[in-house]
């Protein structure tokens, strides 16, 4: 009876631990599977960068552009105040430099948040694979690819 109790007691325990074992595994493919996918989407927001700073000097061109044409027409209509035609274009000019301002900032924004994204990304991969290097330092190994895709 004795044997049995301990013979079971012995198999449960064996069972426990390849259960066990099979979580650490299953947990370590998981986070090298969240690492692979983060590392891609961190390759693609990196291959927008440089388009996106592009947009982001050209807008910025174009405002500082029309600013001054605005500037220019303004001092045109203040030598003649009552010349109508004047009047119209320095009216256009403002709005284009007001639009021009507005779509400046707008790429600047879409700069910042791909740089947030960008270092969001890198911060992730980063915490998820410490989490990997405690499951590979405990002993439990898995097939896994650590290669960061920058």
């Amino acid at each position: 009876m004795q044997k049995v109790l301990l013979l079971t007691s012995i198999g449960l325990l064996f069972f426990c631990v390849s259960v066990s074992a099979q979580k650490v595994n299953t947990d370590s493919l998981s986070l090298v599977s969240k690492i692979s996918a983060d590392q891609l989407k961190l390759g693609k927001l990196q291959n927008q960068l440089e388009q996106k700073t592009k947009n982001k000097q050209d807008a910025s061109e174009q405002a500082q552009k029309s600013a001054n044409e605005n500037s220019n027409a303004a001092d045109k209509l203040r030598d003649k105040p009552g010349n109508k035609k004047l009047a119209r274009k320095a009216n256009n000019k403002a709005g284009d430099a007001k639009s021009d301002s507005r779509n400046a900032r707008r790429e600047s924004d879409r700069l910042d948040k791909l740089n947030k994204d960008i270092q969001d990304l890198r911060n992730r991969i980063a915490n998820n694979q410490v989490k990997l290097n405690k499951y590979i330092q405990n002993g439990k190994r898995a097939s896994i690819d650590t290669t960061q895709h920058y």
